[in-house]
């Protein structure tokens, strides 16, 4: 299970701390876990895997098999001592273990020591209670004889590649170690596409909600989805760089045999690009539908509002009509005489008038639905 990721206050904070330092010094973030040390050491007629409870130990294990492939995978860095260490016995510059401790690096590669990688990507969660994107990134460095990888979780989505390794099914345990690179780049975006399946099904849940029952919740939730939208996407777009970076390396880094499977990866991350670009458009468009939306209910109200206006008028100037008094003087004597309409005397005036009133509400409803003003209600 991936951590949250770390809000922009927190994110500030560490940049504080890290501002104005010595290049290359290792801040270690307040939250890092405790490192655990996993290896997994193999060929083809042996396997071993192990947790070990140092570094000391894990470092004599990998120089006691010189003869077989380790995949050295390292969770959790809040021990400084261990990583000055881990960065003299692999022969790792400052400046990449600074990159490893800051969890906010962009994916990229680096080459150093002739034909060793640096390698960092990130690993992708979609997060079904906080709708949100939670990212872990792994850092890699390959060796002669070695993969070692570094992450800040002790939960990660590589565990389909290592029951491969357990099994021993296929070639993986006869490639060179920069196979087992590939084979990890290459689950962790494989495990982009069930995230983007969730966000696609999260996609269809907001334009119900938009469609029934537009609120500025459901925008709040679409404006937030495009927000996770655009970090997805510079996570991929960086990916791909890698990927076409790996693919011009030199043959003394990665064989020509090896490029294939590489190129299968880029192929991999174009098609991420595509489905991130798709899903940035819908969720824009679902901005614009809940705009549309509310903008109909609007006319819908304005409409039954002018309805009922509509009846009303006719009827205010009646009663208008008949509520209005009228009086004379008599010049002679002085004396006042009010006038009144002479419907107001007949016997059935006041039901006749309330009938009159019942008919022209009926015909006025007539009139309306004849006009189709009522079938959209």
């Amino acid at each position: 299970m991936f951590k949250r990721p770390k809000n922009l206050r927190t994110r500030n904070k560490i940049l504080e701390r890290k501002a104005g330092i010595k290049p290359g010094s290792l801040v270690i973030p307040a939250e890092a876990f405790a490192p655990r040390f996993f290896l997994m050491s193999f060929n083809e007629e042996m396997f071993e895997e192990v947790e070990l409870p140092t570094y000391q130990d894990l470092l004599h294990q990998v120089q006691s098999r010189p003869d077989a492939r380790h995949w050295i995978d390292i969770r959790g860095y809040a021990d400084q001592a261990m990583l000055e260490t881990l960065m003299q016995d692999f022969g790792l510059h400052a400046l990449q273990m600074e990159d490893v401790i800051n969890d906010y690096q962009r994916p990229k590669v680096e080459e150093f020591g002739g034909n060793r990688l640096f390698i960092i990507t990130r690993m992708l969660r979609w997060s079904p209670d906080f709708k949100t994107l939670d990212d872990v990134q792994l850092s890699l460095f390959t060796g002669p004889n070695y993969v070692l990888s570094l992450q800040s979780d002790y939960g990660d989505c590589l565990n389909p590649l290592r029951d491969r390794i357990r099994a021993g099914k296929g070639i993986i345990r006869q490639r060179p170690p920069m196979y087992i690179a590939y084979a990890i780049l290459d689950v962790v975006l494989d495990y982009y596409f069930p995230v983007m399946a969730d966000i696609g099904i999260y996609i269809e849940e907001l334009e119900q909600h938009v469609l029934l029952q537009p609120s500025k919740a459901t925008l709040a939730q679409v404006l937030d989805l495009k927000n996770e939208l655009v970090k997805l996407r510079r996570i991929t777009w960086p990916a791909r760089d890698l990927m076409n970076e790996l693919l011009r390396m030199d043959e003394n880094i990665i064989p020509e045999n090896l490029k294939v499977y590489f190129r299968d990866a880029y192929d991999h991350a174009v098609q991420l690009i595509d489905l991130v670009d798709n899903h940035r458009e819908m969720a824009s468009s679902l901005v614009e539908l809940y705009m549309s939306t509310v903008s109909n209910r609007m006319n819908e109200i304005m409409k039954v509002l002018t309805i009922i206006s509509s009846i009303f008028i006719p009827l205010s100037f009646i009663v208008g009509l008949y509520g209005m008094n009228f009086s004379h003087q008599n010049p002679e004597t002085g004396q006042v005489y009010p006038h009144s309409m002479p419907e107001l005397y007949q016997p059935y005036s006041y039901p006749i008038l309330l009938g009159l009133m019942a008919i022209l509400i009926l015909l006025q409803l007539y009139f309306f639905y004849r006009k189709g003003w009522f079938r959209s209600f």
